[in-house]
């Protein structure tokens, strides 16, 4: 319910579309975020961000968080630019350099609702800008390259880009989930 009513109020506060973290996944409890660049088109039917979603980029970041173990309990998934910025029947687009500043100036009010985190996974150039603000906060990041259809089919060596960051955030996250279950 926190990260709802936060994208209530930010989309208030903008006036524009802000699609809500999938409820399927961590929510406040969630341990790791994995930040992406802008909802893409298809939120629009669904209301969330979400790994579920019917488009490409949901599909290979569902396939790569499948393949890596990471629990989807430990997750939410969030955008450096929360708004939609494109309008229905429109190609989704890159954000410009102002709204990706915009969107960075919100982030610190969601990370204040997420007081489990433990590392961000940050997806793609643009959405690489938190990985300053995120340190700062002393959340640990990895960087991967952005999960879309277009810029995986690239080259081979991108899947397995991603592949071995989220290979690496399970063994961080497996690794302290073991030593809060140790005793001391």
């Amino acid at each position: 319910m926190p990260l709802a009513a936060y994208g209530v109020l930010l989309a208030a506060r903008l006036g524009k579309a802000v699609p809500d973290a999938d409820p399927l996944d961590g929510g406040i409890d969630a341990r790791l975020l994995i930040l992406l660049e802008t909802p893409g088109p298809k939120v629009l039917g669904t209301g969330f961000v979400s790994r579920d979603n019917p488009d490409g980029t949901a599909a290979n970041l569902f396939r790569f968080l499948t393949q890596a173990g990471i629990a989807r309990s430990d997750t939410v998934i969030w955008n450096i630019v929360p708004w939609l910025i494109q309008t229905a029947g429109e190609r989704n687009r890159n954000p410009t350099r102002a709204e990706v500043a915009e969107g960075l100036r919100h982030l610190p009010d969601f990370l204040d609702l997420l007081p489990r985190l433990e590392l961000a996974v940050v997806a793609g150039r643009k959405a690489e800008a938190a990985v300053d603000l995120l340190e700062t906060r002393k959340i640990p990041c990895l960087t991967m390259p952005h999960p879309s259809p277009t810029y995986v089919c690239t080259s081979p060596d991108v899947a397995l880009r991603i592949s071995v960051c989220l290979g690496k955030a399970a063994e961080r996250l497996a690794v302290t989930r073991n030593s809060a279950m140790s005793p001391s």
